[in-house]
């Protein structure tokens, strides 16, 4: 039981700091708009790792 804590421990660590490589963020965002035709809004969620951001929107 110790060493399964001690693995997961040391890998959260190690994932939190970004040691092992780029870390992995998930996003997601909303807009809401009005005007004349109407109300609208979006939502999208996505990763985010280094650089680069993949991610899927959806417009309602």
């Amino acid at each position: 039981m110790r060493r399964i804590v001690a693995f997961l421990t040391v890998f959260s660590i190690l994932g939190a700091c970004g040691a092992e490589g780029p870390p992995v963020r998930p996003t997601l965002s909303t807009t809401v708009s009005a005007n004349s035709g109407g109300v609208y809004g979006g939502v999208r969620t996505g990763l985010r790792v280094g650089g680069v951001d993949l991610g899927v929107g959806v417009g309602l």
